[in-house]
């Protein structure tokens, strides 16, 4: 179990809730689209993850989100990515040879980190975060590093993917300043 993680597997999680009362799961696919973008912690869980996936997914991309619905303690719905095994989520992800996965940090920094086993895909993003003058670091060691082959962004076809931990000072800047939500999206959306 992950540490600040209340239950210790996924079966635990669904032993323990249930859907439409606790937890909502949201698949979008869009026809001809090898890309999944997705929000395993959405809703109450790490805010503005799902509705960023949802706009980076747009029409043209497959949208998966595991939404927290309570209306207090979500987190206890967090699943740390390299346990989280929702059918659904897996069943897009193996027909898809990209994903990339949006989840939130805590912290106040307008900050992102970039990860996952995907180097090329997450390098792109990065240099296009920075040329959008985000504040993008990569990392490829660490907690948040994406790169354990289990983990939910590294499911898809090609085995690898990227992780975007968006820091909530990043997030609440994107909540109340569209001009930067508009460009952190349509920067993202333009390596796809």
């Amino acid at each position: 179990m992950a540490k600040g993680d209340k239950f210790a597997s996924w079966e635990a999680l669904l032993e323990n809730t249930t859907e439409g009362v606790d937890y909502r799961v949201t698949v979008q696919r869009a026809s001809g689209s090898a890309i999944a973008i997705i929000a395993p912690h959405g809703g109450g869980i790490e805010s503005l993850t799902l509705e960023l996936a949802r706009l980076i997914a747009g029409s043209d991309h497959n949208f998966y989100a595991f939404e927290g619905i309570r209306k207090t303690n979500n987190w206890d719905l967090h699943i740390t990515s390299h346990h989280f095994k929702e059918e659904r989520a897996i069943a897009l992800l193996k027909t898809c040879d990209q994903v990339v996965a949006i989840h939130g940090l805590g912290g106040p920094a307008k900050s992102l980190q970039v990860g996952g086993s995907d180097g090329t895909l997450g390098k792109a993003i990065h240099d296009v975060l920075v040329a959008a003058k985000f504040d993008s670091k990569i990392e490829i060691t660490g907690a948040y590093a994406g790169v354990e082959p289990l983990n939910i962004c590294n499911r898809g076809r090609m085995g690898q993917g990227v992780q975007l931990e968006l820091r909530a000072g990043l997030r609440d800047l994107l909540k109340k300043d569209n001009i930067a939500l508009t460009a952190f999206v349509e920067a993202i959306r333009s390596v796809l």
